[in-house]
């Protein structure tokens, strides 16, 4: 992900990052504020990770993340389609 979307999606990440890493504080959370880089060395520092590693852990939460937004636009998709089906039906005359 990029530092605009982690920084965008913020919100969002907040709660999943505090359940994949429950050591962090709300404190730890804040000075993060959607900053990769910050949730990095706040890994290697609460949990005594090596960067390389804190990297690889945030790199497999993004792609989880990035799965989930897919699988959630997929179905959106699917249900807009269905709307736009009863719409047309409707439309036709009897």
């Amino acid at each position: 992900m990029t530092r605009h979307q982690w920084e965008g999606a913020w919100k969002q990440l907040r709660g999943k990052v505090r359940e994949q890493w429950g050591k962090l504080t709300d404190d730890d959370l804040d000075v993060i504020a959607g900053r990769r880089d910050q949730l990095i060395g706040k890994l290697q520092k609460v949990y005594g990770m090596a960067q390389d590693e804190a990297d690889r852990q945030v790199m497999q939460f993004e792609v989880r993340w990035l799965e989930r937004v897919d699988d959630a636009a997929e179905a959106m998709g699917r249900r807009i389609d269905a709307t736009k089906k009863k719409l047309e039906d409707a439309r036709r005359p009897a």
